[in-house]
């Protein structure tokens, strides 16, 4: 038997790593989801009347086996994936297609679930109960469970399909990532950049047996080039190219991915009795329809718009006196607001990364969690990783008891997608009167240490390690009985707010001084640095809502409607942009063919939920203001209301049992600049 088919031998049953060959991978599923078409087998066969323990209960912990071995593969595919890993994930992702639908399309479990369903009313289920009755209920409903046999054929085929679509379209935005290269020989060439970049592309070059200096689209590379690289047509260069990730024609083209996804989710969504795949999937959100989430986006456009487009007048205004620059281009953006931020408030980025060492800021994030709700961490290195840079902790509470295993990855390579993440390994839950502990991951691209300095973080990537901190905590903390329902397993739009609610604390004076201290000399973060990042933490925010904005309407306006007649993506995100667009558009340059959050991601009709979590953490994070920001009775309210609730209970009644009423929006806006405060 594979090591994958079995309890793992290892410190707290950890992902043996080092000991899993690529090849163990399809026996293993193959064999996991047999053993688990068992489990449902035996949970159809049993002759007694179905009841919640031997159906409900016995439903959410089967396939526990391949539950596990899914997340560990799938995690490496995003993380630490190759030629081969890809490969298996086309032939395995389609088998879990179908299993699932095996499942959801089962007459004889539903009928079970169905049964107990009906009863609901005369049970004596606790809350947590009745929501995963509800949940597993829905789960059927929801995915044909009712259809005729043709349409639940036809149903099987759509998810087999959309399920390598979405892995293709994932590969090609990697490989695109991963095939450009911006070698400079010329050290003019460089003008602007800062030393700590200039030598990370040395290095680069090096790595790769090259002389000069080598820019790519990894965000520690591409980031700084965009803000500080003086040479405007190099700035151009690398931002089209990035902006045409996947839509150029070739073999690794998303434009034809992007439409028969779209195409296939509203078919879906129609097969089921959706208008739309957004009126599918909102359904189960706090926001509920697609009407709630668009007037919703478009209320914030208009607070936000006139102050984006006042900003984007002064930015346009400030780069023609600086340099004559006629007309604001895209790759001009991130330099030119620098520079007036620099200006405005003698402050930039060069000036706070030496307070912001990473191995500091991860021992703050900790500090903060042990202040907050009493967690304390432990670097071990008894257990196993899939890569050297993989941090690995114990957490613990104030008794010594384990909380959580806690992996860390924080730097780019060539086998990691881009951007930032929080996973689980394996879930939060009690069986058999054991309340087992989850495996928790926070994945992130942060600039890497160099020859002479330590990784040294730029402001954003602090409050980036912040919000994935706090999705890890919302995991950590679980402490529900069903798998389903534990850590981030909650509504899509309230996942976002332990995550965003922690980067409040980057800004905060009290938590500063726990972990901000020069890397060189230790000293403090002076006064009136922390006072000038609390005074630009508003700056631009207008473009920068608009911008958020603008990436929700893109996403209502491919799910939120009949895409049958799109042919032209360019063209339908043009539309889509029309009324958020301050920038002239690029025609090279295509965001849907690289929008991996709603093609690959689970954020199709969902990215408003940023947006949406906003304006819940700025009202929850208002009342640690009110109480102070380390308070231990606001912190235990949060813990035992929100982070270890998980999905048991409505999101808002579990907000509103944390905040004692609903949240009003006027926090964010305060917040953000945008009505006074």
């Amino acid at each position: 038997m594979s090591i994958l088919n079995s309890t793992f031998n290892t410190p707290y049953h950890t992902a043996p790593f080092s000991k899993i060959k690529n090849e163990d991978y399809l026996p293993a599923f193959l064999k996991a989801i047999e053993k688990a078409r068992a489990e449902i087998d035996a949970i159809t066969a049993n002759i007694e009347a179905p009841n919640f323990e031997n159906t409900i209960a016995a439903l959410d912990f089967s396939g526990e086996e391949l539950d596990r071995l899914s997340s560990l593969f799938f995690n490496l595919n995003s993380a630490e994936t190759n030629d081969q890993i890809q490969k298996i994930a086309q032939e395995v992702s389609p088998l879990l297609s179908e299993f699932g639908n095996d499942i959801t399309l089962n007459e004889d479990l539903f009928k079970r679930v169905k049964t107990i369903y009906k009863q609901k009313a005369s049970l004596d289920l606790t809350v947590e109960e009745q929501t995963l009755l509800d949940k597993k209920y829905k789960s059927f409903s929801r995915n044909g469970a009712n259809l005729s046999e043709d349409k639940k054929t036809r149903l099987r085929a759509i998810d087999k399909e959309l399920s390598k679509l979405k892995l293709k379209f994932g590969e090609n935005v990697l490989a695109e990532t991963n095939n450009f290269e911006m070698h400079l020989t010329n050290e003019a060439d460089l003008s602007g950049l800062p030393d700590g970049a200039k030598e990370a592309a040395q290095q680069l070059a090096e790595s790769k047996g090259k002389k000069g200096w080598l820019i790519t689209l990894d965000y520690p590379s591409y980031i700084p080039f965009m803000t500080y690289a003086d040479n405007r047509e190099l700035r151009k260069k690398l931002a089209i190219s990035a902006g045409a990730k996947a839509f150029k024609g070739n073999d690794l083209d998303n434009q034809d991915n992007v439409l028969q996804i779209v195409r296939l989710r509203h078919e879906r969504a129609n097969l089921l009795g959706y208008q739309t795949h957004a009126h599918f999937v909102l359904e189960e959100r706090m926001a509920k329809t697609p009407e709630t989430v668009e007037t919703f986006l478009n209320e914030l456009l208009d607070k936000a718009k006139p102050a984006a487009i006042r900003e984007f007048n002064n930015l346009q205004e400030f780069a023609k006196d600086l340099d004559g620059i006629d007309q604001l281009q895209k790759w001009d953006g991130s330099y030119y607001s620098e520079k007036l931020k620099q200006k405005l408030f003698s402050l930039d980025d060069e000036q706070l990364k030496p307070y912001f060492k990473l191995e500091n800021v991860i021992d703050g994030a900790f500090t903060i969690a042990e202040r907050l709700y009493d967690l304390k961490f432990e670097e071990i290195n008894n257990i196993d990783k899939y890569h050297d840079d993989v941090l690995t902790y114990k957490v613990t509470d104030t008794k010594g008891n384990l909380v959580s295993i806690f992996y860390a990855d924080f730097f780019p390579r060539a086998g990691k997608r881009n951007g930032a993440w929080m996973t689980v390994y394996k879930p939060q839950y009690i069986k058999h009167d054991v309340n087992d502990r989850p495996h928790i991951s926070i994945v992130c691209n942060f600039t890497k240490p160099t020859k002479s300095k330590p990784s040294l973080l730029t402001f954003n990537e602090v409050t980036t390690l912040f919000h994935e901190f706090g999705h890890a905590l919302h995991g950590m903390l679980a402490n529900t009985t069903y798998p389903s329902l534990s850590g981030t397993s909650v509504f899509w739009d309230f996942v976002e707010l332990p995550s965003q609610v922690l980067e409040n604390w980057c800004y905060e004076k009290e938590a500063l001084e726990l972990f901000a201290t020069h890397y060189n000399t230790g000293e403090m973060i002076p006064m009136e640095l922390i006072e000038k990042i609390k005074a630009s933490a508003t700056f631009h925010e207008g473009m920068q809502t608009l911008r958020q904005i603008s990436f929700g309407l893109l996403d209502m306006s491919w799910h939120g409607q009949d895409p049958s007649s799109i042919t032209s993506v360019k063209n339908h995100e043009k539309q889509a942009f029309e009324h958020t667009k301050l920038y002239p558009d690029v025609a090279e340059n295509c965001m849907s063919t690289a929008f991996s959050h709603i093609f690959q991601g689970g954020y199709s009709s969902g990215y408003y939920s940023y947006k949406w979590a906003e304006v819940l953490d700025a009202d929850a994070f208002e009342y640690f203001l009110e109480e102070g920001v380390f308070n231990k009775e606001v912190a235990k309210k949060f813990k035992d209301h929100v982070l270890s609730q998980g999905g048991i209970e409505d999101p808002m009644i579990l907000y509103k049992r944390f905040r004692g009423k609903e949240p009003q929006p006027d926090a964010l806006l305060k917040r953000a600049g945008l009505i006074a405060k």
